[in-house]
């Protein structure tokens, strides 16, 4: 509830507008008031024509036709300099004599009377006045609309601001909430006027503002995402990405709270009354003809303006950013992320890769500025190539070897011995290791090089061993594997033959550990040996059968060569020629 006793100059008033009133018949009848002025009513709070008959220093000299003449202060004028001698004025005597036996007059306090007679005789509830903010006072404003009347500070805005004061001084229109005619009070609303007048723009901005117009408005308050701005009846939210085509960090680098500004209608609700606006569509956008300013692979300068984990964006003008993807930074360097190759602030050279219109999006490389060091792999690594370089890095399948700095080839774990049977590339080579390789494959499309080990060496299974090795021959070897299908037995080191469950025993049984276990030396018989395959099938039962083998081994006889004791060794990389014949677990 309001305290219009707070109204410190209504309340000095309000017995002289009491005293003048007083017996009127209606709002605005003045007849008691000219009654008295016409019979010279000297009486206390008379309202009364008189003549100025001198200004003095910050005083007017007004004669009322009384025996002594009275003086106002400039300053109840609302025209002090326009005050000239011979001035007709109406004012209020207050006191006949003080005691300097002068009568005490007021212009300021007659206007107020009269003011008061014509907004009772010509306003009511709910009509728009408009006056000046005179001070702060406790609760809200004073607001002088020919008489002093109370704003409350709920009633300033529709949103409450920080300082009602800053109003001060400033003329402002409002709707007059309450007039208490006993009590000589007004109170005025200045945000019901703002809502109703709200209300109505509203009702017509929605009904004739559409998509595409450029309309007005000023800034209302900002946001992380953007700015609401005040169209004056509803609100439009100024999205941070329809600010400007370049790039915003905050709605703050581009419109401050107060700003008029002329944006663009993107689209409207007018269900929910929601409007989005754009300010960098009432501009011409950079991205037209595009392609013609950037054509796809045309190299050009940039700023590099931010990076991600996935790439750097680089900025070409204003407006037009492009992307450099980690995987277009390096022909051969694996980058983990942008800033081991460029830094924010810093200018690099790039090559339009591709354009997307709709996204708005430009695809940039950096490492097509140099030239790709593929194309010249398969020139300068022809294959058969013997390379030294270093292990790199180790995988389940194979071994990556540094050929240059940023070429690795991929060293096969099938490409490391043609015989052995190698389960994981580190029971051969560990990583650091420098060693040497053959060039077996090129692939520059995939960017691929393959690389061999065992081609060092001769292919034991094109001569050594089926030289070596022959369907009938009975061998020495050693159990180094059981399955559940047969037994794998050592012949030689790194090459194995599998004796399978049915060649271990003429008896038929369930499990090879029944008859031998892993370390147990076997004589063998070899049944074939299977080139492309690479495989030698063995039977144990049939070196046991001795004489009674239909195909027995057939001894030496005069003028045979000299029986030969044959091992195929492999070396680190392989086997050669001379190894794979020199074995002596060959007997005849």
């Amino acid at each position: 509830m309001v305290d219009y006793n707070l109204i410190e100059d209504i309340a000095l008033d309000a017995a002289a507008i009491e005293a003048v009133l007083a017996g009127a018949t209606s709002r605005g009848d003045t007849a008691a008031v000219l009654a008295a002025e016409e019979h010279k009513d000297y009486s206390q709070n008379s309202l009364l024509h008189g003549k100025v008959v001198g200004i003095s220093g910050d005083f007017v000299i007004v004669d009322i036709g009384y025996k002594s003449e009275g003086q106002i202060d400039k300053a109840e004028f609302d025209d002090a300099g326009g005050v000239a001698i011979g001035d007709t004025v109406e004012v209020l005597l207050e006191s006949l004599e003080d005691k300097d036996g002068s009568i005490i007059l007021s212009k300021r306090k007659a206007d107020r009377i009269r003011g008061w007679e014509q907004l009772l005789t010509t306003k009511k509830d709910g009509d728009v006045v408009e006056g000046k903010v005179l001070r702060k006072i406790k609760g809200g404003l004073l607001v002088d609309i020919g008489v002093p009347v109370f704003l409350p500070a709920s009633q300033v805005d529709v949103r409450r601001p920080q300082d009602v004061g800053d109003l001060v001084g400033r003329t402002i229109r409002a709707s007059i909430l309450k007039i208490d005619e006993e009590r000589r009070n007004i109170v005025i609303s200045r945000r019901k006027l703002i809502e109703e007048e709200r209300a109505a723009a509203r009702e017509r901005l929605m009904n004739d503002v559409k998509e595409g117009d450029i309309v007005t408005g000023i800034v209302s308050n900002l946001d992380d995402f953007g700015a609401f701005i005040d169209l004056g009846g509803i609100y439009g939210l100024l999205h941070i990405t329809d600010m400007s085509w370049g790039r915003v960090s905050h709605p703050s680098e581009i419109v401050k709270p107060g700003q008029e500004v002329r944006v663009k209608v993107l689209n409207i609700d007018r269900e929910r009354e929601k409007v989005a606006l754009g300010l960098k569509q009432t501009e011409a956008s950079p991205w037209d003809e595009i392609e013609k300013r950037y054509p796809v692979g045309c190299r050009i300068k940039g700023n590099v303006v931010s990076l991600m984990s996935y790439g750097a964006f680089i900025r070409l003008e204003d407006g037009i950013e492009g992307l450099v993807h980690v995987s277009e930074m390096s022909w051969t360097r694996r980058v983990n992320h942008p800033g081991e190759m460029v830094a924010v602030g810093g200018d690099v050279e790039v090559v339009v890769l591709d354009f997307n219109r709709e996204k708005l999006e430009i695809s940039l490389g950096m490492k097509q500025t140099t030239v790709n060091p593929w194309e010249l792999v398969a020139d300068k690594y022809p294959l058969g190539t013997i390379i030294e370089g270093k292990v790199r890095n180790i995988a389940n399948y194979g071994a990556f070897v540094e050929i240059e700095p940023g070429i690795d080839g991929l060293l096969h774990i099938s490409d490391m011995s043609w015989t052995k049977k190698i389960s994981h590339p580190s029971e051969e080579i560990k990583k650091g290791d420098s060693i040497k390789c053959v060039i077996i494959e090129v692939d520059q499309e995939k960017q691929r090089v393959g690389l061999g080990l065992k081609q060092l060496t001769e292919d034991p299974w094109v001569e050594a061993i089926p030289s070596a090795y022959r369907p009938g021959m009975i061998v020495k070897g050693k159990v180094t594997k059981l399955t559940n299908f047969g037994v794998f037995v050592e012949l030689e080191d790194g090459l194995e033959g599998l004796l399978h469950i049915s060649e271990i025993s003429d008896q038929k049984i369930d499990c090879p550990t029944a008859v031998v276990k892993p370390g147990d030396d076997v004589d063998v018989k070899i049944l074939r040996v299977d080139t492309e395959d690479r495989k030698i099938g063995l039977s144990l039962k049939r070196a046991q059968w001795g004489a009674t083998e239909a195909t027995p081994a057939r001894e030496p006889e005069a003028g045979d060569a000299k029986p030969r004791k044959s091992r195929v060794k492999p070396t680190k990389g392989g086997m050669d020629s001379h190894d794979a014949l020199g074995s002596d677990r060959i007997e005849f």
